[in-house]
């Protein structure tokens, strides 16, 4: 990551997407930090004026070589520095690949073998389960104040709630 790229970065904001095709979720085995040589969910920083849904889709492609368009949130995880915001992440196109950086290998994994897999953290087993019951939030139209606003309200499962 160049300065400009630090410079633009805001480190208290980040998301992540779930990425499921053809019954296998796509993770990356990280590199560094707390996740260092785990498999999770892609995802990164918010640059400063950037929406998360465009972040999402900006860090898929850096980080894995696929292309994907934000879905429905999923959730979002607080703590006293940070927020972590997790989308569903549609398949558009594209191979999966490492970016020889942040991750040492993307993988397409059978989503009951992650389900179980010890390298694969709580936090992304439960945004995979959150994914396959199609629960979250979806992005709703109101009359914003300021452009470029967004509301997610909660996402019913219309086979089970009427």
């Amino acid at each position: 990551m160049d300065q400009e790229e630090m410079n633009s970065t805001n480190w208290s904001q980040s998301v992540a997407g779930v990425c499921l095709k053809d019954g296998k979720v796509l993770l990356a085995r990280h590199t560094y930090g707390s996740g260092k040589g785990k498999l999770i969910i892609p995802g990164g920083y918010v640059r400063f004026g950037e929406m998360p849904e465009e972040t999402l889709v900006r860090e898929y492609l850096e980080e894995t070589g696929v292309q994907v368009k934000a879905g429905h949130l999923l959730g979002i995880r607080f703590n006293d520095k940070d927020w972590y915001a997790v989308f569903a992440a549609e398949y558009v196109e594209g191979e999966a690949r490492s970016d020889g950086d942040e991750n040492s290998e993307v993988i397409w994994m059978a989503v009951d073998e992650a389900l179980k897999d010890e390298t694969v953290p709580g936090l992304t087993k439960t945004m995979i389960e959150c994914a396959l019951a199609a629960k979250g939030f979806d992005i709703t139209p109101y009359q914003a104040s300021r452009p470029g606003n967004r509301l997610y309200t909660f996402r019913r499962n219309s086979d089970t709630e009427q």
